[in-house]
């Protein structure tokens, strides 16, 4: 995995490591569909390195509230 995302700063902001891990998974396979990036330059970059990015540039978030389940939402 990149090493931005296991910086401490990263994990803190999601919530831990396995909401990271759950909202990296998500997100790549979002973008495996046809999602498209949030980001403005991505030539070059692996899904992986898209999602850390958008991630580090506060593009997407895990998102928790009393209105849902235990699945989690996303702010795009």
């Amino acid at each position: 995995m990149l090493d931005e995302l296991k910086s401490v700063e990263v994990v803190n902001k999601v919530g831990g490591r396995f909401k990271l891990a759950s909202l990296v998974q998500k997100r790549m396979a979002e973008l495996m569909q046809g999602s498209r990036p949030l980001i403005e330059d991505t030539q070059g970059l692996t899904l992986l390195e898209i999602v850390a990015q958008e991630i580090l540039q506060d593009k997407i978030t895990i998102e928790s509230g009393p209105e849902q389940d235990e699945a989690a939402k996303w702010r795009l």
